[in-house]
């Protein structure tokens, strides 16, 4: 049998006899149970597989290896992966997403609408892994009465990836505030706007820019008075200060 083939057979077996000794009365599944699933097989590959995984369960990098402290079932979770390092993003991002899709399913089978905002949403990008499973949910986050919002300052990432700019392009709502000149043109010719259209995005101010919505491209200016309560709720402006709100 083929390596992959059977380390992917070994991991199948092993994940549904752990789940199934849950729903019989034993502990959650995590990392750590799979891999104790695995030591207690004959297989030699089921051995070397357990190894790998050491790094992950008891090892320096084992931060999703057991049972969350988190209340997964609040009306709002956050996923934060900032201090995430090189070695743990990947893993992070997948476990994350899968996290999103799950909670995604259960409030549609329920009939409920969920709201998922993402920033920095370029980063999702970064990993070939991630990137395309994060496409896949996309589609189905659509499907199932989501509604994903992606929010980045660097546009030029996703327009480099194929498949950041398929999600892009069939996105219906889209707003794009000041683009820089290389961004401008891509978004262009993936957008079809016209050149009258682009000067909305071209040296902005601070508030306007252009709106996609269907087949629709529609400028706008949405600026606010500086002394206002509400602006200083909304500025992120460096070096304003928006929290001596009382």
């Amino acid at each position: 049998m083929h390596s992959g083939l059977l380390l992917q057979s070994l991991i199948d077996r092993c994940t549904g006899e752990i789940y199934e000794d849950y729903r019989n009365g034993g502990k959650v599944p995590t990392l750590c149970t799979l891999r104790e699933k695995l030591l207690h097989q004959k297989e030699r590959e089921a051995k070397n597989l357990a190894l790998a995984l050491e790094l992950f369960t008891s090892g320096s990098l084992d931060a999703f290896a057991h049972e969350t402290n988190v209340d997964v079932n609040n009306r709002m979770v956050v996923y934060d992966i900032l201090d995430l390092g090189k070695q743990l993003k990947t893993m992070g991002l997948l476990v994350i997403t899968d996290a999103m899709l799950n909670r995604v399913t259960e409030n549609w089978k329920k009939g409920k609408r969920t709201h998922i905002f993402l920033d920095e949403f370029h980063v999702v990008f970064e990993n070939e892994f991630s990137g395309t499973f994060f496409n896949s949910a996309w589609r189905r986050f659509r499907k199932r009465n989501a509604f994903p919002n992606a929010i980045t300052q660097n546009v030029e990432y996703l327009l480099d990836s194929v498949l950041a700019s398929t999600m892009l392009s069939n996105s219906e709502f889209i707003v794009m505030l000041n683009q820089a000149a290389s961004d401008r043109q891509k978004l262009a010719e993936l957008l079809n706007i016209s050149k009258e259209q682009m000067s909305y995005i071209t040296n902005a101010d601070a508030g306007c820019g252009l709106i996609k919505y269907g087949s629709s491209l529609v400028p706008f200016v949405n600026q606010f008075p500086e002394n206002t309560r509400l602006y200083k709720l909304m500025t992120t402006k460096p070096g304003e200060n928006n929290n001596c709100i009382k």
